[in-house]
């Protein structure tokens, strides 16, 4: 640029120098009128310069303009036409009006003046009517990000397709972390010679390495029955979409040899951090394993879980050994703290009860004071006659609570312990987990996602029937300084009876051996069956729930309660296992309003489909042939969510 500038700051002080030196010359014409014209001249002379000098640097300054005005007119007309972002004007009625050059190549035609956004950029259409400001879409094989401006009626098109790629192949390459476990080695292998035991493990090895070499995975065994797996993403959504073929494979070919092993997998995914990966694996793979084993969970940061697998019944393989190791850490919690309380689920059957009874014995045993919270308004018929007869002892009595009065007496030392449930939306009174840091969780349940936030001591065993079963065996192992009451292990067994259907389902040999103590320290069966019956009017109301099941694929039936009723949670549960005792059917959804405004679904099975897996679509859980959810939504709403979920089921397997 000239030095115009330099010039003209001089302007203003060059006139006020003129106007003093004008002064001057006025007073020495006074003085000496000859000096004064030479001066006059001179001054003249200077003044004539200036401005010829200012006229010139006038001209040269409105000719660089010119030129620079031009330069950036044809800069803006180049940019507009020749630069790789797409711009187009569209009217009201979504007709083109005008697009770049480099747009119209994009569509793959000369010109797109006049043509309808409907012909040639349909995907377009709802962005404008949704004021959708920017998005990504596609268009002839690329991708574009688009940027509206709705009072413009303009859009600008960016070609993100060379970044999008880069993306998908950063998220395709990262790294997975994976544990396979297999679930029962020590139960199968236990009193094998060593060559059974080659050949069961060059068998499963075998297996794995294959499945390993045909999907490009890295396996690495590092002991017996744990095995170490490095993949990528990419790798892990073909595993997905195949729904892990390898737990049936094993499965199947280790049955043919009569030695059925499972597997259970953890994987972590999501993070660059190869610790991170690590734990999130091992979490992984102890949430498959609290679920019974023979599945695959992978699970992310966010705390997303996604679940395969998991078709069959769990096999039973605690010890007693483990029983006793939990029976003596929950006494040294239980003597480190000022008293206990103990919360079932909402609306609780008889094993939370039972159990509940149960743990409060514990703590009497190891002396300390225990209270079991229960809402009057939330039980059924069963537990109000369980209630009438724990009447008739009043130290038992008196260790019932309100949820509010346990709010009040709990402090920084008393412990909580949580039975039949391990998730914080269905305890009785969450503010209890809140407000209190010392839990304890005992529950028969398969784990989910949701689980009460850093226990103390955990106990869960989906082996188990119930969770009476687990605290009678937890009780065999505590101090004998009084004995049990014969109305305690009377509601001890009435939770194992009722959550075995009289031992009928999910029983197992240790179910007998804990019903077997409760006989001898005096439970009464009589006393269970009076508890557990039900007066003619209840009996036809299920009845009639019972009368509108349906069939609705493939051995499945559904009955749905009316809208005017409603029916407590036990009703709903009768009614399922009722079906399920009907010639050619194998699984039993039952619908029905527990309230106004929330419905209950109760699913049962034979087996042959993991109702726990359909029941946790809708956010709930349980086991593999029971389980259930609650829904606040309409009764017709929670029907058309069930199909979709059995559906879903039935055609894409067991994702969750």
């Amino acid at each position: 640029m000239p030095n115009y500038f330099e010039k003209i700051n001089f302007r203003y002080p060059f006139y006020t120098l003129f106007l003093i030196a004008f002064i001057q010359f006025i007073v020495i014409m006074f003085f000496r009128w000859e000096v004064g014209l030479a001066s006059f001249l001179f001054l003249g002379l200077v003044v004539y310069f200036y401005m010829k000098v200012e006229r010139a640097a006038k001209k040269e300054m409105e000719a660089y303009i010119s030129t620079l005005s031009y330069r950036l007119k044809k800069v803006g007309e180049e940019a507009l036409m020749e630069m790789p972002i797409g711009i187009m004007l569209y009217n009201d009625d979504y007709q083109i009006e005008w697009t770049n050059p480099f747009l119209a190549s994009c569509f793959h035609e000369e010109t797109l003046v006049g043509r309808s956004l409907y012909d040639v950029g349909e995907s377009l259409i709802p962005l404008l009517k949704q004021d959708v400001e920017t998005d990504t879409i596609p268009l002839y094989d690329r991708k574009y990000k688009v940027v509206i401006k709705k009072a413009e009626r303009l859009i600008y098109f960016t070609d993100i397709t060379e970044q999008t790629q880069i993306e998908k192949l950063y998220e395709d390459e990262r790294t997975v972390l994976g544990i396979i476990f297999l679930d029962n080695y020590d139960e199968v292998t236990q009193g094998m010679d060593d060559q059974s035991k080659s050949t069961i493990n060059s068998q499963v090895t075998s297996i794995i390495n294959k499945w390993a070499m045909e999907n490009g995975v890295f396996l690495k065994r590092t002991s017996m029955e744990r095995f170490i797996v490095v993949l990528n993403e990419h790798i892990l959504i073909q595993l997905e979409k195949s729904k892990f073929t390898i737990l049936d494979v094993v499965r199947e070919q280790t049955a043919k040899q009569s030695m059925p092993l499972t597997l259970s997998v953890g994987v972590g995914t999501g993070v660059p951090s190869l610790p991170e990966l690590g734990q999130l694996a091992q979490s992984s793979l102890d949430l498959a394993l609290g679920r019974g084993g023979d599945q695959v969970a992978i699970k992310q940061t966010n705390g997303k879980v996604r679940f395969y697998g998991g078709k069959t019944n769990p096999m039973e393989k605690r010890t007693r050994v483990r029983a006793r190791v939990i029976s003596h850490a929950l006494k040294e919690l239980i003597n480190e703290s000022d008293k206990v309380i103990i919360m079932g689920h909402r609306y609780p059957d008889m094993d939370a009860i039972g159990a509940a009874i149960g743990i409060a014995k514990v703590a009497e045993l190891n002396q300390k004071d225990s209270f079991i919270v229960l809402d009057q308004n939330e039980i059924d018929e069963s537990i109000h006659r369980l209630l009438n007869a724990l009447e008739s002892d009043e130290d038992l009595w008196q260790k019932f609570v309100t949820p509010e009065e346990a709010l009040d007496m709990s402090t920084s030392d008393t412990l909580l312990v949580v039975v039949d449930t391990h998730k914080p939306s269905l305890v009785l009174e969450e503010k209890l987990l809140n407000k209190i840091d010392n839990v304890v969780v005992i529950d028969h349940h398969r784990r989910g996602e949701d689980f009460i936030e850093d226990p103390l001591l955990v106990y869960m065993e989906p082996y188990a029937s119930s969770t009476a079963e687990l605290v009678t065996e937890l009780l065999q192992y505590q101090p004998k300084r009084i004995k049990i009451t014969m109305l305690e292990a009377t509601a001890l067994l009435a939770g194992i009876i009722v959550d075995t259907k009289s031992f009928t389902v999910r029983t197992g040999s240790r179910t007998f051996d804990a019903a077997s103590y409760l006989r001898t320290q005096g439970a009464d069966t009589i006393l269970v069956q009076k508890l557990l019956k039900e007066n003619l009017e209840r009996f036809v109301k299920r009845a009639k729930l019972i009368e509108s099941a349906y069939l609705y694929e493939g051995g499945i039936v559904i009955a749905k309660g009316n809208t005017q009723d409603t029916f407590d949670q036990v009703m709903i549960a009768q009614a399922a296992d009722t079906l399920l005792a009907m010639s050619d059917i194998n699984t039993s959804f039952v619908i029905a309003y527990r309230s106004s405004d929330e419905v209950s679904i109760s699913a049962r099975s034979l087996g042959e489909i993991n109702v726990q897996v359909v029941m946790e679509k809708l956010g709930g859980g349980g086991h593999l042939t029971n389980a259930a959810t609650q829904l606040t939504m309409t009764i017709d709403e929670a029907e058309n969510r069930l199909k979709e979920a059995i559906n879903e089921y039935l055609e894409g397997g067991n994702k969750e």
